[in-house]
């Protein structure tokens, strides 16, 4: 079963949503603001795909930590931030099984369908 991790109000998850809806894909939606769900997956989704590849830089929650927590982040200071504040994990995390793609495109998404489906 296909996973997506994210927020669900946030408007990158609406177009993802959008497209696997479009394209008949079955999916299991997890809010990663429920207690406990960024701690269960956070260790994997960094080996998978990398803490610089996570952590949302761009977003509001960035801009609303004080500048020592954006400051000198390196891996450990960033599973840190992204633990105490998941809304910093970029948006979605689709994990397929063998795929994690991280943050959405219709591209990427088509290439990892298509890989679980083969």
């Amino acid at each position: 079963m296909i996973r997506i991790f994210g927020i669900k109000n946030c408007d990158t998850m609406k177009k993802a949503f959008s497209w696997l809806d479009a394209q008949g894909v079955a999916y299991e939606f997890i809010d990663y603001k429920k207690a406990g769900v960024v701690g269960a997956h956070l260790a994997d989704w960094n080996r998978r795909a990398g803490w610089r590849t996570l952590l949302n830089t761009r977003g509001l929650m960035w801009r609303k930590l004080s500048e020592d927590e954006r400051a000198d982040v390196d891996e450990a200071k960033a599973l840190t931030l992204m633990s105490q504040y998941p809304a910093l994990i970029k948006r979605p995390v689709l994990d397929t099984g063998p795929s994690l793609l991280v943050g959405f495109t219709p591209e990427s998404y088509a290439q990892a369908i298509s890989k679980e489906n083969n």
